[in-house]
């Protein structure tokens, strides 16, 4: 068996799709349907030209942004069939966080290093547009230069039509309050079909991009997201895949692609729903590196989920066409209400070690992707913000932290 003979394995068809790609071609949607079934000699194949267009697009750095999570609410009453995240305001555990609540969480954040809060809460039939703005107008307050990247689609939605304004006034109206960028979220696979069954309440197709598109056009940046894992098809995916890319070409307004696998165990599209549990190994690399491959050069920044993936995955994610590592988030609650068990906080200097094992750069960027920092030299790495944590230990003094006072000094020899 020799090398070329084992390339030689790669099937004719994805063979040419692949060779498009590394001539820097754009692909058609039928090519990336194909490449998300690519298993074998085929799906090594297509993480090697994803991880080489990465090269290409973003060189040897892996980005990643200092920001804290805040949901403001957990009450919502749309009913997606996904969300294990939820409740009624009858629900012992439900809640609305206070102003104060809300400014704790952002000083939290800021002493910890954020340069961004990420805000997004459920659709509370009692909330309007004034109090998406209050809550805006409450932050910059205190925090004027602090990055609020805030409220889905789903949410824009449910205030215009509380607002009596045009989308654009309405939307403007938000960024005079100190709305920064918007996520890309409550996009799940951009299919009615797919979305009747996930979410009838939910806002359809067209909206989501009248939404989108108008935010690019008065000014705002946005994600771009997909949810996979459920019941959709390669085909459902790909679609999704080229609308954003017809999108990106028309307002260049995305400034990330964000693959999200779903998490099953706790929700009802899982338990009674026949969905499939959640996305393989395979299906979130062969996602990732067809988005690199689909998607380039209109969007260049593709992200890893270490919530959805865990970091091991995320580390291979990486090397199959992602360059950037997303967020250390601090309080992660959506995923986590759904079953996930990946955590909720990735201190920054984890995601640099992470990064590191990799041979690649840690670069912190701010939310439109302007780098603040590179981290050439690990010695040169500021100390930690925070709070106890445990990585500012070193190894046996680490060790005998962690297996706390009367553990032995030394681990013995040869331990298993």
């Amino acid at each position: 068996m020799s090398l070329s003979r084992l390339l030689s394995a790669v099937s004719p068809d994805v063979g040419v799709i692949l060779d498009r790609a590394l001539e820097e071609r754009e692909l058609h949607t039928a090519e990336a349907a194909r490449l998300l079934e690519a298993s074998g000699t085929d799906f090594h194949a297509l993480l090697r030209a994803a991880d080489w267009a990465r090269e290409r697009d973003n060189g040897n750095d892996v980005s990643f942004i200092v920001n804290r999570n805040i949901n403001f609410t957990n009450v919502c009453y749309v009913g997606c069939s996904f969300c294990g995240f939820a409740r009624h305001r009858e629900d012992a555990d439900a809640y609305d966080r206070t102003m104060e609540a809300i400014l704790e969480k952002c000083r939290d954040g800021v002493a910890r290093g954020a340069t961004e809060v990420c805000i997004q809460g459920g659709i509370h039939p009692a909330k309007d547009h004034t109090h998406y703005r209050e809550i805006l107008e409450t932050i910059k307050a205190e925090f004027p230069d602090l990055h609020i990247h805030a409220y889905s689609p789903e949410e824009i939605d449910w205030g215009h039509r509380k607002s009596g304004m045009t989308l654009s006034d309405y939307l403007l109206w938000l960024k005079e309050a100190g709305l920064g960028t918007i996520p890309g979220t409550a996009a799940e696979i951009l299919d009615d079909d797919v979305r009747q069954v996930l979410s009838p309440n939910k806002i359809r197709k067209d909206r989501w991009v009248e939404i989108i598109k108008t935010a690019h056009q008065v000014g705002f940046r946005t994600t771009s997201t997909l949810m996979y894992g459920h019941l959709e098809n390669v085909h459902h995916v790909a679609g999704h895949l080229s609308l954003l890319r017809e999108l990106q070409q028309e307002t260049g307004g995305f400034t990330e692609f964000v693959p999200l696998g779903f998490i099953h165990e706790l929700n009802r599209l899982f338990q009674k729903m026949d969905a499939r549990p959640g996305s393989t190994m395979m299906e979130d690399l062969r996602l990732v590196a067809v988005a690199r491959l689909f998607l380039r050069p209109h969007i260049t920044n593709v992200q890893v989920s270490w919530v959805k993936m865990g970091t091991k995955l995320g580390q291979m994610g990486l090397m199959s066409g992602a360059n950037d590592f997303g967020g250390t988030l601090m309080e992660e609650s959506i995923s986590r209400e759904s079953g996930a068990h990946h955590g909720e906080n990735l201190p920054a200097e984890d995601i640099r070690r992470l990064v590191r094992e990799l041979g690649r750069v840690p670069v912190e960027r701010n939310t439109r992707y302007g780098v603040l920092r590179r981290f050439d030299d690990p010695a040169l790495d500021p100390p930690s913000l925070e709070p106890d944590h445990r990585k500012a230990l070193h190894g046996p003094e680490r060790w005998r932290e962690e297996r706390g006072a009367g553990a032995s000094a030394e681990p013995r020899v040869g331990a298993r």
